[in-house]
This record gives structure tokens, sequence and C-alpha cells, in this order.
């Protein structure tokens, strides 16, 4: 159990680390001179040369790659992320603000997505092969071939212009989550139904489930205990994954609908060539992204204890 655990951090710190270095190593060497650029985000007007002097030293751009490194990491590691290159202000705050906005979004379309996914699987896996069944899977293709920012679109001009029920830009109201949330969960009922189909199916052509019906054992026991763990996880691999990306398609689905959160943070950070800001966001995501897998493995292993024996 404790090897367990320390190969899960250990994968985790050296994602971390890598994470960190690529996304600095990207930004340092991005085309165009970046105290330029911060510059005219900062002042809207072309400065003089020594204004650019000042903020390339500022932003510890005349120093070497691996000291700027180290100078922009030890904060870090503490929580701080420093201070935006055109603002001056801090870069926590503002991104704690941007992802208050995100979260519920994410949460809620993680939520629709269950809501949808769930009874279709289980009303499509009754029958297999019928009329519900192909359905399920004929929806589930058409919404995973549609792209989230048409998706959005479609939803605008239906909902919000050709009816007038809801509102389509911003978050002024708690009616403005409404679109964006359904945005994304349409895209995640689509990837969750189709893997929660297939796992139903093969579990319930598991060839010891007629030795428990033979002995008696209830349908609804045999789908609780045997039926549902074999087919959770594959379940849980996707929707760990669909939790993690729900934030990078939020981003997109934000932009859509001009509502305030990490995805319009993110946009003009990198319009203006804002490095702390991106750079804050990016390890935010990544750290997200390490901590539900993490999740996913320590589930793993509770429904299945032979995938932890197999991995210590």
């Amino acid at each position: 159990m404790i090897r367990f655990f320390i190969g899960l951090f250990l994968r985790a710190t050296v994602v971390l680390a890598g994470t960190a270095l690529a996304t600095f190593a990207l930004l340092w060497n991005a085309p165009g001179d970046p105290a330029l650029a911060v510059a005219l985000a900062r002042y809207r007007a072309v400065v003089p040369d020594a204004v650019i002097d000042q903020i390339r030293a500022e932003a510890g751009f005349d120093t070497g790659f691996w000291t700027a490194f180290a100078h922009w990491l030890a904060p870090m590691l503490r929580g701080d992320f420093g201070q935006s290159a055109v603002t001056g202000r801090d870069v926590g705050p503002d991104l704690l603000t941007a992802l208050s906005y995100t979260t519920p979004l994410a949460l809620l379309g993680l939520l629709i997505g269950l809501a949808i996914s769930i009874p279709l699987a289980l009303v499509a896996t009754k029958r297999p092969g019928q009329w519900m069944d192909r359905i399920s899977v004929a929806l589930a293709s058409i919404g995973a071939a549609i792209p989230s920012y048409w998706l959005g679109l479609l939803l605008i001009l239906l909902f919000a212009v050709q009816l007038g029920w809801l509102p389509a830009m911003g978050a002024r109201t708690a009616a403005h989550i409404i679109l964006p949330a359904l945005t994304l969960g349409l895209g995640v009922a689509a990837s969750l139904t189709r893997i929660l189909r297939s796992g139903l199916l093969e579990a319930r052509g598991q060839a010891f489930l007629p030795a428990f019906h033979r002995r008696g054992v209830g349908a609804h026991a045999v789908e609780r205990d045997h039926i549902a763990p074999h087919a959770a996880i594959p379940v849980i691999t996707v929707f760990g994954l669909e939790l993690a990306f729900l934030l990078e398609g939020a981003v997109m689905v934000e932009v859509i609908f001009a509502r305030p959160g990490l995805g319009t943070f993110l946009v003009g950070a990198i319009e203006a060539r804002d490095f702390p800001k991106v750079q804050a966001v990016v390890i935010v995501a990544a750290t997200l992204f390490v901590t539900v897998n993490l999740l996913i493995d320590l589930l793993y292993r509770v429904l299945d204890p032979r995938i932890g024996e197999h991995n210590a």
C-alpha cells in the first residue's frame, strides 16, 4: 500500500515538474519581444526603449533561462503566482475570481451529462440491438461529432435569438449559465453514453452471471453487486478525463458566450503576452489533471483490489 501511494506521488510530481518546465520554455522561446508586447498592452502606445528595458528587467527577460525559471518556480511552489506583467496586480486573486465562474459551469455541465447519459445507457442496454439502443448510439455519435463552439452557436440561435427564452451573453444572473452548461453537458453525455453502454453490455455478458441467477440471487442484487462494479472501471476512466477536460471545454464555451471565467482570463493573458497569468492557468490546469488521475487510481483500487496489487 505504501509503495502504491509513493508511486502515485512520484508520477504526479514528475508530470507537474515537466509541465512547469515545458510551459516556461515555450513562453520563453515564443517569437517576438515579450517586453515590447507587455509595454504595448500596458500603455496602449509606443513607449521609449528605456521603458521596454525596464519591463524586461522587471519580468526577468534579461536573465538566463534557468535563472529566470528558478526565480519563477520558487514562489510558485508557495502558491504565489506573481504579479501581472500588464496590470501589476497579484495574479492569484484574479485567478480565483476566474475559477469562481468556471467551476460552477464545469460542475453543472458534468451533472447535465450524467443526467442524460446514465438513463439513456440503462434503457438502451435493456434490449441491445433494438430501436432504443440504436437511437441512443446515433445520438451519442452525433453529439460526439459536433464541436462545442458550433453547438453553442446553435443553442444561442435557437433559445436566445429565435425563442428568446434564455440570455446568450454574460453572467449577470443564474439564467446566463444555462446555455453554456448545456453546451458542455451535451458533449459529456455523448462520451459517457457510449462508454457506459459498452461497459454495461460487457458486464452483462460475463459467464459467471447465470450461476448467481441459478442460486436465487435477485436481479437487483446482481445488477448492484456484480454488473455495476464491472461496468464502473471504464466509466470512471472516461468520467475522470471528462471532468478534467471540462475545464478545457469551458475555455472555448466561455469565449463563445462572453462569460467571465478561466477562458476569458487565459485569452486576455495570451493576447497581452502576460506570461505570469498564462503560466498560472497552465499550472492550475495541470494540477487539476494530476489530482483527477490520482483519484481515478484510488477508485480503481477500491473497485478492484487486484489493480493495486499489480501496480504495487
